[in-house]
């Protein structure tokens, strides 16, 4: 999974990758020809006395130290060039795949887990691919390089080597075999601690209320305590790999002084190729070290680029036509043919069998009990879900075999749980239309009744907003929101319950602008007061997800047994006279 990933991410930087794995390998073998120098210095001028050969020989060494130290740091520069940029290049997949998900694939996934994604696991990536193009390529050449000319040095010391080196190998599969498991579930337990975080933020009014504090803590420390365990496991097996790695280290370091020395004092190996010898052993350890390093980074990355490719890779469900047709006539007009939904895993369908239209210049209401399917209804013609059975057209083409952007283009949506972005006042109000005047917002203001609040405000139009809307009231953002669709001014408008925090005489008021100001345009109304439709062109009764009775007002309240029963709740008996 993860070189899937970096094959993908790293295609329009493969110059770079070059350049670095070039600039590494050339500092490599420059520190693996110092040893040597080192061992001529010894063997060729102290022992012998020759000054002229020391400065020489040194100089050589100062100049080639200096010159591994700007490759490094080239290389490193180049490195972090690299990783930076494909780390923007892998959130840039991943929020791009986001914006695609339907509902169905965030109910698979997952807000938090989506939101550690692209954040934890895409820096878990972007650090292995940054000590990657580094101590990766300097840890095999160093490694490789070293053994060869250590058995140069000293063909004998080097079947240290043959235990050495073997038991490095051991340690660093036991750590690799070991870890990547726990790395893949320490993620999940990520998503697990950004879940509850999550809840705890947002819902810490209802918390307060329930006075649930006590549970939420105990809740949170469970998450936190089972992440930290996980946590700990990883770091004792590390406590244990890099003490192991060290001791190999040092007991070779003491084997080659042992049999070395007793060679220099036999005559079969000079003083200056022992320490030679010395530095490859050592230069070889630390590569094995440099393997260990990079093994603390490979299983987490792994873990990282399997949830990072599990994103990109999803194919949505709903996805625009591969040959869309364009609508001719973009009038608003609505018509659902024998339509029948229901969500994945339930035995029952929420909407069964719905045959109406919605044509321009009527307003078309949808009431019913709560749990009847108006909102599941109103979310099968943007596409938010797609119909099981039956045909949804808008402008006399099935939605299924539209662009997406083409048929959002000309929607005015008006959700449920009005939502706004942080920003202003206008940035929130011109988030469908860029280009809108200060007139047309100001108007689209006035209709929506929020013209005074907002001219009360400190800033007015620029007045700051804050994430979700948080620093102004319910009422005020559910007019914000009716207003930002007014300023679009599309042919269709969908009102998904979005007067249910207004009072009786702002709906009204509300209502009556409206009705003026889109008279040519299509528009559906979900609601749960009567007030909101009883002038309706058409209003529908659902009930259990069927279509129970169609009309206006009057006609329902007499003829519309469970519609009937809706008015009398709300406005007694004697509305029905």
């Amino acid at each position: 999974m993860l070189t899937t990933l970096l094959k993908r991410i790293l295609k329009p930087y493969l110059k770079l990758v070059f350049l670095v794995v070039f600039l590494v390998a050339i500092q490599a073998g420059a520190s693996l020809y110092l040893p040597n120098l080192n061992a001529d210095i010894i063997n060729y001028g102290v022992i012998k006395g020759n000054m002229h050969y020391i400065y020489v020989t040194g100089a050589w060494m100062l100049l080639i130290t200096v010159g591994i130290g700007i490759v490094a740091i080239i290389a490193v520069y180049f490195a972090s060039k690299v990783s930076m940029a494909a780390g923007a290049d892998m959130r840039e997949l991943v929020f791009k795949r986001a914006q695609d998900f339907s509902a169905h694939e965030m109910n698979q996934i997952g807000t938090p887990s989506l939101i550690t994604r692209n954040t934890n696991d895409i820096q878990q990536v972007q650090l292995f691919l940054q000590m990657a193009l580094t101590l990766m390529v300097m840890a095999p050449v160093l490694s490789l390089g070293g053994v060869f000319m250590a058995i140069k040095e000293g063909a004998r010391l080097s079947l240290l080597l043959l235990i050495s080196v073997p038991a490095m190998a051991i340690v660093i599969t036991f750590v690799l075999v070991t870890v990547v498991p726990l790395f893949r579930s320490m993620q999940v337990k990520i998503d697990k601690i950004n879940q509850v975080l999550r809840e705890q933020i947002t819902g810490v009014r209802v918390i307060r209320a329930f006075v649930k504090t006590k549970f939420e803590e105990e809740r949170f420390s469970k998450a936190n305590s089972d992440l930290t365990s996980t946590a700990l496991r990883v770091n004792r097996i590390f406590s244990i790999a890099l003490p192991s790695l060290m001791v190999i280290l040092n007991l070779s370091s003491v084997a080659v002084i042992w049999f070395g020395g007793k060679m220099v004092s036999e005559g079969s190996l000079q003083i200056g190729n022992l320490t030679a010898f010395l530095t490859y052993i050592m230069q070889i350890l630390m590569a094995g070290m440099l393997a260990v390093m990079m093994a603390v980074l490979v299983p987490r990355a792994v873990a990282s680029a399997e949830r990072i490719l599990e994103v990109v890779d999803k194919d949505p469900v709903i996805k625009s036509s591969r040959t869309p047709i364009l609508p001719i006539n973009l009038s608003g007009e609505v018509l659902f043919e024998e339509v029948s939904f229901g969500y994945p895993g339930s035995e029952m369908p929420v909407l069964s069998d719905l045959t109406f239209s919605v044509v321009p210049g009527a307003t078309t209401a949808i009431i019913g009990g709560t749990g009847s399917g108006k909102t599941t209804l109103l979310n099968l013609i943007p596409r938010f879900f797609d119909a099981s059975e039956g045909r949804i057209m808008v402008n006399g083409v099935n939605v299924k075999d539209q662009d997406l952007d083409v048929l959002w283009s000309d929607m005015g949506l008006i959700p449920q749980n009005a939502y706004l972005f942080s920003g202003t006042v206008r940035s929130n109000l011109t988030l469908g239309k860029p280009n809108a005047t200060d007139d047309e917002i100001w108007r689209a203001l006035e209709i929506a009744q929020a013209k005074n609040f907002v001219e009360a405000l400190p800033d007015g139009l620029e007045t700051k907003i804050d994430q979700g809307g948080t620093n102004v009231s319910g009422g005020q953002r559910q007019r914000l929101s009716i207003a930002r669709a007014i300023v679009r001014k599309p042919k269709l408008y969908l009102f998904d319950d979005c007067f249910s925090a207004l009072d009786a005489t702002t709906d009204a008021n509300l209502r009556k602008a409206l009705k003026s100001e889109i008279k040519e345009a299509a528009v559906i109304i979900v609601a749960q007061r009567v007030n909101t439709i009883i002038d309706a062109s058409k209003i529908i009764v659902l009930d259990e997800g069927k279509v129970i009775a169609s009309g206006v007002h009057d006609d329902l309240k007499t003829s519309c047994q469970e519609y009937r029963e809706i008015v009398i709740s709300q406005l007694g008996h004697e509305a029905l006279a």
